[in-house]
């Protein structure tokens, strides 16, 4: 099937459009449970050949763990580092990317695989956008064919290992450690923000921004006086690259929200932690929502939704950016946004017991 279907397929089979074979279905057996991951990294591992496994699979430890970007394919995070880990999916056969796809299907929920798949193909319209200008013998930096699966230890019910897949604009890394399932640090973007497919408006980050226009715009003004940031912010301040760094909070604390308030600010942070399988995912909006006086809405930009803007939502457990790239107000197309998990990223809670 040539690379430009299988995108279209893909997007269609995120949607729902049509009937999804096995690959593209969380399989409902083992979603959500360490078991059920093991059960398809193992799977995934026994399709490749020993070249392809001594890529896709390393040690789990301090210097492998951190080794994600949000860049496109061949530019590294710093001079001398390496760009991903793993095996990239246009090095796979047609199997081998079916096992790949059906083991993120597995640590995901429903909805977060979806994104991930709407990510991977807003980047393949760049490649497609660009590749009349790639000038002759020039690498390939965007598209499906460059994201990277990778698995970090190995794969146990007991002790901590890790799945990684990344490519442009997106960076997801679950740790599992024992029943703990960690999606942070996670990066999700887009470029574009939305793109049509047979009719049907695509906007992987849509409901992220949408949530957070509708929070804005349902503080009081005193509420929103104490959320809007006196500053103009342009990127992420904790995005790649950055672990280990805090900042103070700023904003305006739920604490003082109404419960209808707090209903949306919950529904926004669900939109990155509902990445993630569902019991995983239900486990930590609980921790979330115990620490909620304690978290803080940050605002950058226009409040009228259509508009650029940047926000933050920081509490106990959580730490989330949202920012479109480039300053001004029209600069929508573009974003970047960053998951963390304030002292737990990469499972170091579970890490340290």
């Amino acid at each position: 099937m040539p690379l430009s279907t299988r995108v279209l397929l893909a997007v269609f089979l995120a949607s729902g459009a049509i009937g999804a074979p096995a690959a593209f279905q969380r399989p409902t057996p083992s979603a959500g449970t360490t078991t059920g991951a093991v059960a398809a990294a193992n799977a995934f591992l026994a399709t490749l050949d020993a070249a392809q496994r001594s890529k896709a699979t390393l040690e789990f430890n301090e210097k492998t763990r951190v080794v994600w970007s949000n860049l496109p394919s061949g530019m590294p995070m710093q001079v001398g580092a390496t760009e991903r880990n793993g095996l990239k999916l246009a090095d796979m056969t047609p199997p081998q990317e079916k096992a790949a796809l059906a083991l993120i299907a597995t640590i995901l929920s429903r909805e977060g695989y979806q994104k991930a798949m709407e990510i991977v193909d807003a980047d393949q319209l760049l490649e497609t956008r660009s590749a009349p200008t790639r000038k002759p013998g020039a690498p390939i930096r965007f598209g499906r064919g460059e994201y990277y699966v990778s698995i970090l230890g190995k794969p146990s019910a007991t002790e901590p290992w890790m799945m990684q897949f990344g490519g442009h604009h997106l960076a997801i890394n679950v740790t599992m450690a024992g029943n703990a399932h960690v999606l942070a640090p996670t990066h999700t973007g887009a470029q574009p923000a939305s793109y049509t497919v047979a009719g049907k408006l695509i906007r992987p980050l849509g409901d992220e921004n949408d949530r957070a226009f509708e929070l804005i715009n349902a503080l009081n003004a005193e509420q929103q006086k104490q959320a809007i940031l006196g500053y103009e912010v342009r990127n992420l301040v904790l995005g790649p690259g950055t672990d280990g760094k805090t900042i103070p909070p700023e904003g305006v604390r739920a604490a003082t929200f109404t419960p209808a308030q707090r209903t949306v600010l919950l529904a926004l942070i669900r939109e990155w932690v509902g990445i993630l399988d569902d019991q995983a995912s239900a486990a930590k909006m609980k921790e979330i929502e115990s620490g909620l006086a304690e978290t803080y809405f940050a605002w950058a930009g226009a409040t009228t939704n259509g508009r650029g803007a940047y926000f933050r939502v920081q509490g106990p457990s959580v730490f989330i950016e949202y920012a479109p790239q480039g300053a001004g107000e029209n600069n929508i197309d573009h974003i970047h946004t960053i998951y963390r998990e304030p002292a737990n990223d990469y499972a170091a809670r579970a890490a340290r017991r």
